[in-house]
């Protein structure tokens, strides 16, 4: 086994297990809050405080990692900070209990991903448009968990999902000890641009404002789709094949998304994301009873998260290159996830019993519409700066 091979494993098995969390989290962990007894709102509260989290600890950790140059400790301490802080819905299971224990879990988990994801681009240098091949062990963890608790929830009961949660976040920590640090390279770093300049782009600032509204625009999926399905008469299996299945389709799209980067380009794809998220909500409003357009819907999750979260996340290498590479992530993870995506599940809760659910996925298309007519407007290969073309970018 050769060592770029060995090194992709490894990188690999951290995406597996954090995702493989991921997995067990947003599907069903608002069943389980709906199983103690809280309400709508409070559920989606919980659920934001979560995504809330993706604003601050990614900023603020970025900034930290960017200084030391010292990122997978930084990653190794914040995995051991969340296993300890989940452990807390085993102690008590009050509504401010929870609230107290989503605030820690959420922000050390949180501010894993972004610096885990840098670190990944550094080790790939050179070959960035591989980042797909690892991140879709990602995808294929939370295949893995939203395929099999069904089974595991149906047998024992949903009251063992934090047990199951706990033992993935611990293998996710276990996986870090198994990768090597990677300095950013300085003489990727621009030379006549700073953090201050960059973020104040036309370009960036578009960027991130679309992805903020496409993660906004999840909200209602990612906080209610399980109890949606279940309200309309679809069995636990069946919701978690349907989980799965948009997870499968993200991992064929990430398997071949690096041909379409170099062919089609980031800003383009990112564009064509949105605008088929647009699409997948009306259809999951509207024809949520018609098994073959749910079908159909989920397979689009491999373009309204697999397509956008890969040109974003490329679009985002390129405008943040060398040292700027932590910070500029963890803006991408946290206007966009955090900012976005607490709106969304916030916005969602109080729309859920207020205006119903149709109501709320129509509202969601509109929010994914107007993202994406920022993203053709504003966001075109022609509007890059120069040192991003330069970095190595075929768009």
């Amino acid at each position: 086994m050769n060592t770029k091979t060995h090194l992709y494993q490894r990188l690999s098995s951290f995406y597996f297990f954090f995702f493989a969390a991921l997995g067990a989290f947003v599907p069903y962990w608002s069943p389980y809050l709906k199983s103690l007894g809280f309400n709508s709102i409070q559920i989606g509260n919980l659920m934001a405080i979560v995504m809330a989290s993706k604003l601050v600890a990614p900023i603020l950790l970025g900034w930290l990692s960017d200084h030391i140059q010292k990122k997978l400790i930084i990653i190794q301490v914040s995995l051991l900070v969340t296993v300890i802080a989940f452990a807390g819905v085993l102690v008590y299971q009050s509504y401010w209990w929870f609230v107290l224990v989503m605030m820690i879990f959420g922000f050390f988990w949180n501010a894993s991903l972004p610096l885990f994801e840098a670190l990944t681009l550094n080790h790939l240098v050179g070959h960035t448009d591989r980042y797909s091949h690892v991140r879709l062990w990602g995808s294929i963890g939370f295949i893995a968990s939203v395929s099999l608790l069904p089974f595991l929830i149906d047998n024992q009961g949903i009251a063992l999902l934090p047990l199951i949660m706990l033992a993935l976040l611990i293998a996710n920590g276990v996986s870090s000890l198994f990768v090597q640090d990677k300095v950013d390279s300085a003489q990727n770093s621009p030379l006549n641009f700073n953090f201050s300049e960059i973020i104040k782009s036309p370009i960036v600032i578009a960027l991130f404002l679309a992805c903020a509204l496409q993660s906004m625009s999840h909200g209602a999926y990612y906080t209610f789709f399980s109890i949606y399905l279940e309200d309309h008469g679809y069995s636990r299996i069946t919701t978690g094949l349907m989980w799965a299945l948009g997870v499968l389709a993200e991992v064929a799209l990430f398997v071949v998304v690096h041909r379409l980067l170099k062919r089609v380009g980031a800003c383009r794809l990112f564009s064509l994301a949105l605008f088929v998220t647009v699409i997948r909500w009306l259809m999951l409003a509207l024809w949520v009873d018609n098994l073959l357009i749910l079908i159909f819907s989920q397979l689009l999750h491999a373009a309204s998260f697999g397509l956008f979260h890969a040109s974003a996340i490329h679009l985002t290498h390129m405008l943040f290159p060398g040292r700027l590479q932590s910070r500029g992530q963890a803006l991408y993870a946290g206007l966009s996830f955090g900012l976005g995506g607490a709106l969304g599940n916030v916005l969602s809760g109080h729309a859920w019993d207020s205006i119903g659910s149709t109501w709320t996925f129509l509202i969601s298309g509109l929010i994914a519409l107007s993202g994406a007519f920022i993203a053709i407007l504003f966001v075109s290969r022609k509007k890059l700066p120069q040192y991003a073309e330069s970095a190595g970018t075929n768009d």
